[in-house]
C-alpha cells in the first residue's frame, strides 16, 4: 500500500511528546531522509517548548483535533501517546486519509487490532507498528547467524528484558487501571512476543506466570511466559522490573551450538543521552567486551565458545522502511496484522496467569 508520493520531504505529525515521542520517534523522524517533523501534538507546555528547542523550525499543537484540522498539510501521522489512546487517534487519521505509524501496543486487543488494520486497507493506507526491537543489535545479529546455519535446529529461545527497579515509578505504564493497558505484559511483553514471533513463526500455544511483586505495585512487574510455536521452538520470554542480578538478554540452543549474549542494545541510553543518528560514526556498535559466545558444551562465562562480533543496531532503518513504503510501495516493516499476532499470545499469556492453564492459540 502506498500513502502520498510526492518527492518533496513528507511532512510528519508527532501525536505525544512524553517518552516515546520525544526519546525514540522525533529523533528517529528528525534523521530520517525524506522525513520532516512538521508538528508535535502536547497539551503540556513545557513539553511545547523542549520540542521547539530540540527541532527549532516544528510547530507544536496542544490537541489531536488541532492536527487533524491540518490533514491535508500532512503525509504521516505517528501516534507516541498513552497506550489507551491508540486505537481512536489511529482511527482518526486513517478516515483523514493519513497513514500511520502506532507506538506498540498498536490495540489493547488483537480483535481492535485486526479492525485498525481492515481500516487501512479499506482506505488503501500504510499502517505500522513501532516495533523498533526488530532493529536490535542482538536480534539483528541472531537473525545472521540463524540464516547461516550457525546454531543448527533451534530447539530453545531465551529472551530476558529484565530491570531492577525495587520502587514503582508510577505514571499509566504502571496503572492498575485496566483501560490503561499499562504492566510489563503489554510494555516489555509486547517487544520480546514480537521478537519470537519474527524468529520462529506462529504460536501455537501459551503458558505463563505474572505477579505483582513490588509494595504499592498496581499492575504486573514480573511475568514469564513459555511458547510453543508451531515449527517445534520452544521461546521462553522472562520481563521483570524486580530482577536483583540480570540474565543474559538471549540464550538460544540450538543442535550444533548455542548464542548467548549479555547486556541491552546502546541506541535507547544513546537517545536519552541526546546522542542522533547519523551525527554519531558509532551509532548503535558496542564494545568487544559485550559481544556475545557461540559454541557448544561449556558456558560462555568460563571462555566457551567464540567471540561473535555483534551487528550495530539500527533504529533509524524502521523510519526509512516506511519512508520507501510511502514513496516507492515498498514492503511495510511490521504490520498490524504482526502486531495482532502479538497480541493473541499477551491476551493468551494473561489468561494463562490468571486461570493456571496453557492456552491453545
Amino acid at each position: 500500500m502506498t500513502g502520498r508520493t510526492t518527492r518533496t520531504p513528507l511532512r510528519v505529525g508527532l501525536v505525544g511528546y512524553g517518552l516515546a515521542g520525544s526519546v525514540f520517534h522525533a529523533p528517529l523522524i528528525a534523521a530520517t531522509e525524506g522525513l520532516t517533523l512538521d508538528t508535535v501534538v502536547t497539551s503540556n507546555p513545557e513539553r511545547q517548548e523542549q520540542a521547539r528547542a530540540e527541532f527549532p523550525d516544528v510547530r507544536t499543537a496542544a490537541t489531536p483535533d488541532d492536527l487533524f484540522a491540518r490533514a491535508d498539510d500532512l503525509d504521516l501521522i505517528v501516534i507516541a501517546s498513552p497506550n489507551k489512546t491508540h486505537v481512536a487517534l489511529a482511527t482518526t487519521a486513517l478516515k483523514a486519509g493519513l497513514p500511520v505509524v502506532v507506538d506498540k501496543p498498536i490495540a489493547g486487543t488483537a480483535a481492535e487490532a485486526r479492525e485498525l488494520a481492515a481500516l487501512a486497507e479499506e482506505h488503501s493506507l500504510l499502517l505500522s507498528v513501532f516495533q523498533n526491537r526488530r532493529w536490535d543489535n542482538d536480534f539483528l545479529t541472531l537473525r545472521k547467524l540463524l540464516a547461516e546455519g550457525e546454531l543448527g535446529d533451534v530447539w530453545r529461545f531465551e529472551s530476558r528484558f529484565e530491570r531492577w527497579r525495587p520502587q514503582p515509578k508510577g505514571g499509566w505504564r504502571e496503572s492498575g487501571d485496566p483501560a490503561e493497558i499499562g504492566g510489563l505484559l503489554y510494555d516489555l511483553g509486547s517487544h520480546v512476543v514480537d521478537q519470537a514471533l519474527a524468529l520462529f513463526g506462529p504460536a501455537a500455544s501459551v503458558y505463563a506466570e505474572s505477579d505483582i511483586r513490588r509494595p504499592g505495585a498496581e499492575t504486573d512487574d514480573d511475568t514469564f511466559f513459555a511458547l510453543t510455536h508451531t515449527n517445534g521452538v520452544r521461546s521462553h520470554l522472562y520481563v521483570s522490573a524486580t530482577t536483583a542480578q540480570l540474565g543474559p538478554r538471549f540464550r538460544v540452543l540450538g543442535s550444533k551450538a548455542g548464542y548467548v549474549k549479555y547486556g541491552l542494545d546502546p541506541q535507547e541510553a544513546d537517545l536519552r543521552d541526546g546522542k542522533r543518528p547519523g551525527t554519531e560514526k558509532t551509532w548503535g556498535q558496542e564494545p568487544e567486551s559485550l559481544h556475545g559466545r557461540v559454541g557448544a558444551g561449556e558456558s560462555p562465562l568460563t571462555g566457551g565458545g567464540r567471540p561473535e562480533p555483534t551487528l550495530p543496531g539500527d533504529y533509524p532503518a524502521y523510519y526509512a522502511a516506511v519512508a520507501a513504503a510511502l514513496r516507492d510501495g515498498a514492503p511495510n516493516p511490521v504490520t498490524a496484522l504482526e502486531a495482532a499476532a502479538t497480541l493473541d499470545v499477551l491476551e493468551a499469556a494473561r489468561r494463562s496467569a490468571r486461570d493456571g492453564v496453557t492456552v491453545t492459540l
